[in-house]
């Protein structure tokens, strides 16, 4: 498994990167409304990228040859979809929640970051599943610090989840960010009870992943729709997802994904 550890040169550029995500983030915050579709949303993130001299990430992505591309800027999940859901004419209406996730290249360098966000007045309890999501999300940035490990990470992620009374993504975790969206290590969000052992890598001085937890309101199990892309919950429950990309520090972690 090789690990590129960066430079800080190299880290100040992926910091670029990712403010260009923030940006693209504030800007679909705000355009997040009834009515909306995740087609425009995507628009809105496409111009944000562009006029920042950077690439979108996801555009024509081809992580398996057996995939077609990924033909979006950003991916566009409404209520029970997970991840990967294509942008397109769907309507977001009066209570449903959407997680738009987008990455982008600027000068060879990868930003990638996601968040759940609700359309008009949701509910309470769908609320909290947001706020116990992003919590996760910050629990997970904590432990990332030198001489931790990924496990580290996965237990913050789903004892988080769990003690709140949700279920944690099994299949799909966070990975490595750099050059390339996918990189090593592969960032877990759950540890099975058969593998307490399961240390997973150490986390050095250098590294830059992205941490993306994915919690459900119902069952943790998924399936992949007829396009090969569209995640959804197996049970049609309510899930959030929320993600930032991160340098490990020899102190706290740095969070690259912020404006």
């Amino acid at each position: 498994m090789a690990i590129y550890l960066k430079t800080r040169e190299e880290i100040a550029t992926m910091r670029e990167a990712g403010r260009i995500v923030a940006r693209a983030h504030e800007a679909m915050r705000k355009a997040v409304a009834p009515g909306v579709t995740t087609a425009e949303l995507d628009a809105v993130a496409a111009d944000v990228i562009r006029s920042h001299d950077a690439l979108p990430t996801f555009l024509h992505y081809a992580p398996r040859p057996d995939l077609p591309p990924y033909p979006a800027v950003i991916t566009a999940c409404v209520n029970e979809e997970l991840v990967h859901a294509i942008p397109g004419p769907r309507a977001l209406k009066e209570g449903d929640i959407v997680s738009l996730d987008v990455g982008a290249t600027y000068k060879g360098f990868v930003g990638d970051a996601a968040f759940t966000a609700g359309v008009g007045e949701i509910a309470p309890q769908v609320q909290r599943l947001l706020e116990v999501t992003e919590q996760a999300l910050y629990e997970a940035i904590k432990v990332s610090r030198p001489g931790n490990r990924t496990r580290d990470i996965a237990l913050a992620i789903q004892g988080c989840a769990e003690q709140n009374g949700y279920n944690v993504v099994r299949e799909y975790g966070g990975h490595g960010v750099g050059r390339h969206m996918h990189e090593e290590p592969h960032i877990p969000n759950w540890v099975p009870r058969r593998r307490r052992r399961f240390t997973g890598v150490e986390l050095r001085t250098g590294m830059t992943y992205a941490i993306e937890p994915m919690v459900m309101l119902g069952s943790p199990e998924t399936r992949v729709l007829d396009d090969h892309w569209a995640v959804v919950t197996a049970d049609g429950s309510l899930c959030a997802h929320f993600e930032h990309t991160i340098a490990i520090t020899d102190g706290e972690a740095e969070i690259l994904t912020l404006l």
